[in-house]
């Protein structure tokens, strides 16, 4: 089997001061992990087969990153539609001594995008229209076999015995929320006659979400997206992460870059050295925590220790969007505070 993908570049903006900024920073540092082919070829194997390293990473070769698709050969056309790609592969398989072709598209959202089934069906039939473009240029190339069209494949520039490959689009949610947009473009039609819909067209979306994969399907991947997977799905809920992360001896040494996907788009801080390769999760999760105490010590030495320590885990854990009510019950456990105090405190520098 063969893989190539395209990659669209990073864009960059100057701001008012002339500066140069990354637009969408976790953008950025998604696609730079997903781009990587043993992480594609993990997340497709996943996908497709449970986990079975059918698709293989040494085989992948990176295409251009610019896809320019005329609708169906029209050379004449006066304004070709450009679209941009963020993960392209081509997946070409032997079945049966015969080749099979492919091809596997990811598509990174860190938000949920309502109209999905719309933007990757476009991207496919983008894709086909390409297809038949390239096919149609073939023909018009001199053909050592001898084969003459008939007067329609001709016309058509695609014959009759001409084959596309199919376009596979899988969308990767990097979000702990319960991915609630449409799944196909049926859902996004308005209210209309069933007979109507019967002969509409449809579009159904490939979808990785956290929140939607069982912890038996996360532990189908073999590359730390794992760990990237599960610390999402459970970033929402500060106890039952720790106790995932601590359970976990993959956690005790995760890549740097994958750290990095963590931070992005769970809004953690969880730091290393210049130079570390792997992190200690287990470690890390609790210096957060740490930290949170020692801002609170520092506001102690004016509003006395214990609830010093309150307050600046209040303000660390809003600084890390962790969930009101997790930090509420923190509080009450931790601290042996009662409901009411703990709400007093949370209404005061919960701010």
């Amino acid at each position: 089997m063969y893989i190539y993908w395209d990659f669209r570049k990073h864009m960059l903006l100057l701001n008012e001061r002339g500066a140069v900024e990354y637009m969408g920073k976790a953008d950025i540092i998604t696609k730079d992990y997903m781009r990587r082919p043993d992480i594609f070829a993990d997340v497709f194997n996943q996908f497709l087969y449970q986990g079975s390293p059918k698709i293989i990473s040494e085989r992948l070769v990176e295409l251009d990153t610019t896809e320019i698709a005329l609708p169906y050969g029209a050379d004449d056309a006066a304004v070709p539609e450009q679209k941009y790609r963020d993960v392209k592969k081509l997946l070409v398989s032997m079945t049966d001594g015969k080749a099979a072709y492919c091809i596997l598209a990811v598509e990174n959202e860190s938000k949920i995008n309502y109209a999905m089934p719309v933007k990757n069906g476009l991207y496919d039939f983008l894709q086909l229209s390409r297809q038949v473009t390239e096919t149609a240029k073939s023909h018009k190339r001199p053909n050592k076999n001898g084969a003459s069209p008939t007067s329609d494949e001709y016309l058509s520039g695609f014959w009759k015995n001409d084959r596309l490959l199919p376009v596979v689009t899988l969308t990767v949610y990097f979000g702990s929320d319960v991915w609630d947009g449409a799944l196909c473009l049926k859902e996004m039609y308005a209210d209309c006659d069933e007979e109507i819909l019967k002969y509409a067209a449809d579009y159904r979306i490939n979808l990785i979400a956290p929140s939607l994969l069982s912890d038996e399907e996360i532990d189908e991947f073999s590359t730390s997206f794992r760990e990237i997977m599960k610390y999402i799905k459970y970033s929402s809920d500060g106890r039952k992460l720790r106790d995932v992360v601590n359970s976990n001896e993959r956690f005790k040494s995760v890549e740097r870059q994958a750290v990095d996907v963590i931070n992005a788009v769970t809004n953690s801080n969880v730091r290393y050295s210049k130079g570390e390769e792997n992190v200690d999760m287990c470690i890390a999760i609790q210096e957060i925590r740490e930290e949170g105490r020692l801002e609170g010590k520092l506001e102690g030495e004016r509003e006395g220790r214990l609830k010093g320590e309150v307050i600046g885990i209040i303000r660390a854990d809003k600084r890390r969007k962790i969930p009101l009510e997790d930090t509420r019950r923190y509080i009450i456990e931790e601290y042996q505070k009662s409901e009411e105090e703990a709400d007093e405190l949370i209404k005061e520098y919960w701010k």
